[in-house]
């Protein structure tokens, strides 16, 4: 069947070995120092493995390959006594237990929104509109804004915001983002993304955007904890 699948680049592997720790289904292994896609039918295509390549040298193709086996993937586990990795580190379930605070006396009313233009999704926005002008643009992960109490206000105001998650989208939106970067007069790149593995598809998306727009823009990167904490 054809689909998509890693591919590492023998090149660019520096045999850091990040891949493979951060691959939950052990489909990526050392093999005379580099990094190797051991078996088709262990990738499931999620891309937990390309933020944690310092070098690029991880990226998705589509091609002809073996369907994703899980029940392979767990007899491989259960064979080298690995922990059951529970499905995406993503999608695991987890409460959080808020103390809940009194309203400050203060507060008259709710927050004014800070979003600046609709639409905000990635796929829906436009690549070219008047609102992108000497924008400071914020690309953000869906749930972030979910996450964290403070988004608007922190994150959003003076900003144009993109909105997507690379794992529900099931895209690549470096292209679309480079679009945006190199036909509009773009000042900075704010990212806020989760701490999830998934999440760094976005980070990478923007990444390569940047590098293909041929402009030299600003970035910075903000990573939010589930609970809503900024880690970094």
């Amino acid at each position: 069947m054809i689909r998509k699948i890693i591919h590492i680049d023998q090149e660019k592997c520096n045999g850091c070995g990040a891949c493979a720790d951060a691959c939950h289904e052990g489909a990526i292994g050392m093999v005379d120092g580099k990094a190797r896609l051991l078996r088709d039918d262990y990738c499931d295509g999620l891309g937990d493995c390309l933020p944690a390549c310092p070098t690029g040298a991880i990226t998705f193709v589509e091609r002809e390959a073996a369907a994703y086996d899980e029940k392979a993937v767990e007899a491989n586990r259960r064979a080298k006594g690995m922990p059951a990795p529970g499905g995406c580190p993503g999608a695991r379930a987890r409460q959080m237990h808020r103390e809940e605070a009194a309203v400050p006396a203060a507060a008259a009313g709710p927050e004014m929104s800070q979003l600046g233009q609709w639409p905000c999704q990635i796929k829906l926005a436009p690549v070219n509109a008047p609102w992108f002008d000497g924008a400071k643009l914020l690309v953000a992960a869906d749930c972030a804004a979910y996450a964290y109490a403070s988004m608007h206000r922190d994150f959003m105001r003076g900003k144009i915001t993109l909105i997507g998650c690379p794992k529900l989208d099931g895209v690549d939106y470096s292209e679309k983002l480079t679009q945006i970067l190199a036909e509009n007069d773009i000042r900075s790149v704010t990212v806020v993304r989760m701490e999830v593995p998934c999440c760094g598809g976005l980070e990478l998306a923007v990444k390569k955007a940047l590098q293909a727009s041929g402009k030299f823009i600003p970035w910075q990167v903000v990573t939010l904890s589930v609970d809503g904490r900024v880690l970094d």
